[in-house]
């Protein structure tokens, strides 16, 4: 079984929990938390990999670390410690909160400017994309891209939205050109 298939059921699994005990967002967040725990310290992915340590203890550890979460997580964590998936802990992050973005009807895009957005240009471009890929908003990550020389550039999933002045410039040397 590959592994995003296996995120997919952890997640998948955990998702239906978190909404039978209506603590969706807080496991969410939880979760947003863990992932960035994990992908931010490759210490601690080194240690959780290693096989010569111990179950009993990268579970104390993951105790210690994300004690203050919730039993839905920690027990998600300590599960994938035991099936010796502890590699899976930021796919199934990810795979759970894409099944939270669809149930709420969000999608998480990346907008690539110039100088940072405003909290009014961020509501204006989710307004105006978010029916584009069938969602009701957009949870934006702006990344300041000096490179574009002005404009916007939008990456929702695997679609590209690119208003940039640098890529009209490169649209039409191509024109130019073929």
């Amino acid at each position: 079984m590959s592994n995003s298939t296996v995120a997919k059921r952890y997640a998948l699994a955990l998702f239906q929990l978190a909404s039978e005990k209506q603590a969706l967002p807080q496991v969410e967040e939880e979760l947003r938390t863990v992932k960035e725990v994990v992908v931010n310290n490759p210490e601690l992915t080194a240690f959780l990999k290693s096989p010569k340590l111990p179950n009993e203890k990268k579970k104390e550890v993951l105790k210690q670390a994300f004690g203050s979460a919730s039993t839905y997580v920690l027990n998600t964590l300590m599960i994938l410690v035991d099936r010796h998936r502890e590699d899976q802990i930021a796919d199934v992050a990810d795979q759970f909160i894409a099944l939270a973005n669809d149930a709420k009807g969000v999608a998480e895009a990346k907008v690539y400017s110039v100088q940072p957005l405003t909290a009014e240009q961020a509501e204006a471009l989710s307004a105006s994309f978010a029916p584009q890929v069938g969602k009701q908003s957009l949870q934006i990550e702006n990344i300041v891209d000096s490179n574009l020389l002005g404009g916007v550039k939008l990456r929702i999933g695997n679609r590209i939205f690119d208003g940039s002045l640098r890529g009209k410039l490169d649209r039409l040397e191509r024109k130019l050109l073929g």
